[in-house]
């Protein structure tokens, strides 16, 4: 059954083995940074021509220097061609996400009197501009509008777009137009890949630049990120799809082999693996698995074999609940699911992980679609330092302090000691008794 689904067992793998198991796809970049480097060049010199160029070339898609931004009527038929049951589907979920995301939200200022007169505290602003990608290459994903419109509008950022690889006759999924316009955002440009990315660092004759740009991508769009990190800010590292499925012994392995496909389906670059130390969850798992896939289409059938059966993907036997644990936490997953009937008593024992799902009724797909939470997670081990796209991405905090002349000597005392120690004799002037006769 090797041919269904990679299987390892922890206890057997040496160091070396192990470590080739928390690797994703797209660690190794450098392929793509070569061919993406003539790319932006070409976005920054040739603007719109090349975008133009680009939509031919690689996205094999109908577009001209006129069309690239998509027009109120193409938005108003988006309407017409997407089914009233998915309309009604993505107006629950961005409710959901706009709710949760509504509580993210900072207070617009805070302070603090940390001495008897001195104030401290923080302010937050929306940041001017932000680019939002949402992926085309193999589907589309109406879902990562609706996750990264909602926190951006919520935060009250004035100018958001969209960017977005064009279909063949040059549209965009309308769907995914139907979910901006729906969130609150109306501007959205038919280009994708790396030379989107360039495009709003730099802007051209019809793209905007922003100073921010955020959402998932290929390889293609993380390397551009890489490349222009210095001209625009490339938010939270989100690549190719992966996820964790730990089971423990309460689970049927049939349900550990339907929800290890979710994000195994996305491509063949994801990452996707059941880990559990339970020997009668691991086999029922793998068998069950050309079950699941007789009920699947074609394309998904081949992106998660790929995944299962390569270097990314598979079932991992640990010989102990804590080794399962550890392997969880030294993996940093985009995607964790915990399938137990008492998932709360594992949640403890996690410590990396983007997001979280407890339980046999909290599949992946409810946290991509309609839960709230948001679904732009850190990807490649990130989510040891970054969380979920939130409200926070697009703030920003400015720290506020006011001290009042009853506050004053005695911070300007032991302000002025450590200005003296650290040899700034500007910094000691400016709190000694050269103020005193300047300020009121």
């Amino acid at each position: 059954m090797s041919d269904i689904c990679s299987y390892y067992e922890l206890l057997s793998l040496d160091a070396t083995a192990r470590a080739n198991l928390l690797k994703r796809s797209e660690a190794d970049l450098s392929s793509f940074t070569e061919k993406v480097r003539p790319i932006i060049q070409a976005v920054r010199e040739d603007g719109d021509a090349a975008l133009v160029r680009f939509a031919r070339e690689l996205d094999k898609a109908d577009v001209t220097a006129g069309n690239l931004k998509v027009s109120e009527q193409e938005f108003d038929e988006a309407f017409g061609k997407v089914e009233a049951e998915v309309i009604e589907a993505i107006k629950f979920g961005i409710g959901n996400i706009r709710s949760f995301h509504e509580e993210q939200k900072p207070e617009p200022m805070w302070l603090k009197e940390v001495r008897p007169g001195a104030y401290a505290g923080d302010r937050w602003t929306p940041i001017s501009s932000v680019a939002l990608y949402v992926p085309r290459g193999k589907g589309a994903f109406p879902s990562v509008t609706m996750m990264t419109t909602v926190p951006a509008v919520v935060a009250g950022v004035p100018h958001i777009s969209i960017v977005t690889p064009p279909t063949s006759d040059g549209s965009v999924d309308a769907a995914t137009l139907v979910a901006a316009r729906l969130a609150g955002v109306q501007t959205v440009y038919k280009c994708g890949g790396a030379q989107a990315v360039a495009a709003v660092a730099y802007g051209t004759e019809t793209v905007r630049p922003a100073i921010k740009i955020v959402g998932p991508g290929s390889p293609w769009v993380v390397a551009a990120k890489r490349l222009l990190a210095d001209v625009i800010d490339t938010g939270l590292p989100a690549g190719p799809s992966e996820a964790i499925i730990l089971a423990d012994e309460t689970i049927d392995g049939r349900l550990a082999a339907l929800d290890l496909l979710i994000e195994a389906e996305h491509g063949p670059d994801s990452s996707a693996y059941l880990v559990t130390h339970s020997r009668v969850v691991a086999e029922v798992a793998r068998a069950a698995l050309p079950d699941h896939w007789s009920r699947m289409t074609e394309q998904r059938v081949n992106f998660s074999r790929s995944v299962l059966t390569g270097t990314c993907g598979g079932i991992v036997l640990t010989p102990s609940l804590e080794e399962s644990y550890r392997f969880v936490n030294d993996y940093a997953p985009e995607h964790l699911e915990i399938l137990s009937t008492e998932p709360f008593r594992h949640l403890g024992s996690i410590t990396e992980a983007a997001e979280i799902l407890m339980g046999q009724h909290t599949p992946v797909t409810l946290g991509n679609f309609v839960l709230g939470p948001n679904a732009v997670l850190p990807t490649s081990r990130w989510a040891r330092t970054y969380g979920p796209l939130s409200v926070t991405d697009f703030v920003k905090r400015s720290s506020i302090g006011y001290v009042t002349s009853t506050a004053y000597p005695e911070l300007a005392k032991y302000a002025r000691q450590l200005a003296k120690y650290e040899g700034f004799s500007s910094h000691e002037n400016a709190v000694s008794e050269v103020r005193d006769p300047l300020i009121r």
